[in-house]
């Protein structure tokens, strides 16, 4: 395959050059077309030592060549791996002032932007624009990821991990090929889950099937229902909303029709996502229900509250002066996802696929799995997705370790630890499998 590798001048160039290695060790030819910034951060010497090829960011080096047309004209993918604010505005705006920006213009093949830029860059609507028009036409944004960045801060930004790029880039090249997997030899081989998302794959199913949601109706919960106790003060738990973002992210990237219910979440919301903000689980049973009237996926990733204050109080409830303290009765929830089963068995339809996740702690009636197990069947979902909690564990972290539990099998697959974007895909590649089964 040949691949162009736009470079562009952030400080995660550095990462480019695991995944140029990732390219290069698979066979591929490579072209590494830096932009004059991104040499001021990896210098050309490196680019050419890696790629075996020489290197230039300016149209005049070996002009007789014409090579602002050639390379695009016969690249079967064209990345950009840091793609910097001002690369995605000149690509939407359809501006080339140098080779790498000529390239994208030239480029027939599938063109493949990885944005990374501080938080604040990323969110702006300008930025946003761009993306949005970017992927109207057809070219693939990969969403960045959340971390470290430069200096001190933290947020969505960051670059993906070499071997995530590297798999999602083959599978939108050929999204029925095999499981992508890092070259035997190169540095990243077998050393993250991230690469394929999860190691114990059953066999047929394929790594980030993007045509496996092509069209389909996707619903997914995410966040933490709060229950009030008065205008104060409410009952929740500790949900960021993190992995339900993912998987709505990761499920509109490979063409469903995603609508998020989000209870209380603050993060940014993934681009072509229909959202319905909530607060209560009464609220988010309504709305999951309402979306998932035609649905042919439900994801219940939301943390829905188990309990709720019989009443709420109108006023500010207050300390009393005998230090009794105070004294709350509760009433349970409705159980979202067995209420989806009932009405999907009294309907008598194959849809929606639903998905359920259990938070569980052990304790001393049973483990992680065994209490996982028992919930999985009082539920009745198709695929319940098990991770362990507590403090520090999963609420609010960038990675997760889950297990699987698919209906009709006794298998557990373990995916993780890894980001939350490659359990999300780990996720949707077993609901793809469910919606498309074998024979």
């Amino acid at each position: 395959m040949r691949v162009v590798l736009g470079v562009s001048g952030g400080i995660a160039a550095y990462k480019a050059c695991s995944l140029l290695r990732l390219f290069t060790e698979s066979g591929n030819d490579v072209t590494v077309v830096p932009t004059a910034a991104a040499l001021g951060f990896v210098g050309a010497p490196t680019w050419a030592a890696l790629s075996g090829k020489p290197v230039a960011s300016d149209v005049w080096t070996d002009v007789h060549e014409v090579p602002h047309v050639r390379i695009g004209q016969a690249a079967d993918v064209v990345v950009v791996a840091p793609a910097t604010a001002d690369v995605l505005a000149k690509a939407a705006h359809g501006l080339a002032d140098d080779l790498l920006t000529n390239t994208l213009l030239t480029a027939r093949c599938p063109v493949v932007l990885a944005p990374a830029m501080h938080t604040e860059m990323w969110l702006h609507p300008a930025t946003r624009a761009n993306v949005a028009t970017l992927r109207e036409r057809g070219v693939h944004v990969i969403d960045p990821a959340e971390g470290r960045l430069t200096g001190t801060d933290t947020g969505a930004g960051r670059l993906p991990e070499p071997d995530q790029l590297y798999a999602a880039v083959l599978a939108i090249v050929d999204p029925h090929g095999p499981p992508p997997t890092a070259p035997s030899g190169s540095d990243d081989a077998g050393a993250r889950e991230d690469v394929a998302t999860a190691g114990s794959r059953e066999a047929g199913s394929a790594a980030y099937d993007v045509d496996g949601l092509k069209g389909r109706k996707v619903v997914v919960s995410a966040g933490g229902t709060r229950e009030p106790l008065d205008p104060v003060r409410y009952l929740g738990n500790r949900s960021s909303g993190k992995q339900g973002l993912a998987i709505a992210r990761a499920a509109a990237a490979r063409g469903a029709t995603v609508t998020l219910v989000a209870a209380n979440v603050s993060l940014p919301t993934p681009d072509g996502v229909a959202v319905v903000p909530v607060e209560t689980t009464i609220e988010l049973q309504e709305a999951v229900v309402a979306a998932a009237t035609d649905a042919d996926v439900v994801v219940m990733a939301a943390a829905p509250a188990d309990f709720r204050p019989a009443t709420a109080s109108d006023s500010k409830i207050k300390k009393g002066e005998d230090g009794a303290g105070l004294r709350l009765d509760l009433v349970e929830n409705p159980d979202i996802v067995k209420g989806l089963v009932a009405d999907r068995a009294e309907r008598g339809a194959a849809r929606p696929v639903i998905v359920s996740f259990a938070a569980e702690t052990g304790d001393a009636a049973g483990s992680v799995l065994d209490h996982a197990r028992a919930k999985f069947a009082r539920k009745g979902s198709d695929l319940q997705v098990t991770n362990e909690v507590g403090y520090d564990k999963t609420f609010g972290q960038d990675e997760n370790t889950v297990h699987l539990l698919t209906r009709g099998s006794d298998e557990v697959r373990t995916v993780g630890p890894a980001s939350k974007d490659a359990v999300a895909d780990a996720v949707l590649d077993v609901v793809a499998a469910l919606l498309h089964p074998a024979g």
